[in-house]
């Protein structure tokens, strides 16, 4: 019997299908009090879930080019020790919704409307696609990401009609003034130049319909 963590689920949407491979990360009650406690530090909200309204989908990479050591970034609910630069905010753990494989396999990490630590002031509105590669800041990332970013991009995009935006994790500081950004704190803030520029011009070709 396949395992839990491998199993397919085939969506048919206007006859398009997309595979979506179920690798769930930790969320354990420890996660969940870690990220209500981020919402409330860093947003100024008290809430009882964790559940978000999508209205944007932001784009990674995760820097190193193993699916595995990538996945092991994710799973734990409590940051890593390695993550001094961000420790002092929360110690909740970075995670991201999906994770896309250098094949292009699609994981599902975590629910899609429960929020992830993936990008400063936007995480309470957005669902965060990571992409297995992108090592010393290179543009790694392979024609089979590209094409699955596209079908995903265009699945959330159908399943979701409150969507809006697509960006670059690179990009997130052009909303520093938009409504969607509730980071309280304006000394909070990392750099970021994940995905190459080259890969986000060819997705955004592809992709009709959303904003940056």
């Amino acid at each position: 019997m396949m395992k839990k963590l491998l199993l397919i689920l085939t969506i048919f949407l206007n006859l398009e299908a997309i595979e979506i491979i179920k690798k769930p990360i930790v969320f354990d009650k420890m996660r969940m009090d870690l990220t209500k406690d981020y919402i409330k530090n860093h947003y100024g909200l008290s809430v009882d879930n964790i559940n978000i309204i999508p209205k944007m989908i932001v784009i990674h990479h995760t820097a190193v080019n193993s699916l595995k050591r990538s996945f092991h970034r994710f799973n734990p609910s409590r940051l890593l020790i390695d993550r001094k630069d961000i420790a002092k905010a929360s110690l909740l753990n970075v995670s991201a919704h999906f994770l896309v494989a250098r094949d292009g396999t699609i994981y599902s990490l975590m629910n899609e409307t429960h929020m992830a630590r993936h990008v400063i002031g936007l995480n309470y509105s957005s669902i965060g696609i990571e992409n297995v590669g992108g090592q010393k800041k290179s543009d790694t990332l392979t024609k089979e990401q590209l094409e699955a970013n596209i079908k995903l991009v265009n699945y959330l995009k159908k399943k979701y009609k409150t969507i809006e935006y697509l960006i670059a994790h690179s990009e997130y500081l052009k909303f520093k003034t938009h409504e969607l950004w509730l980071e309280k704190d304006n000394s909070y803030k990392t750099i970021k130049s994940d995905p190459h520029k080259k890969f986000m011009k060819a997705l955004r070709k592809e992709i009709k319909g959303l904003k940056n």
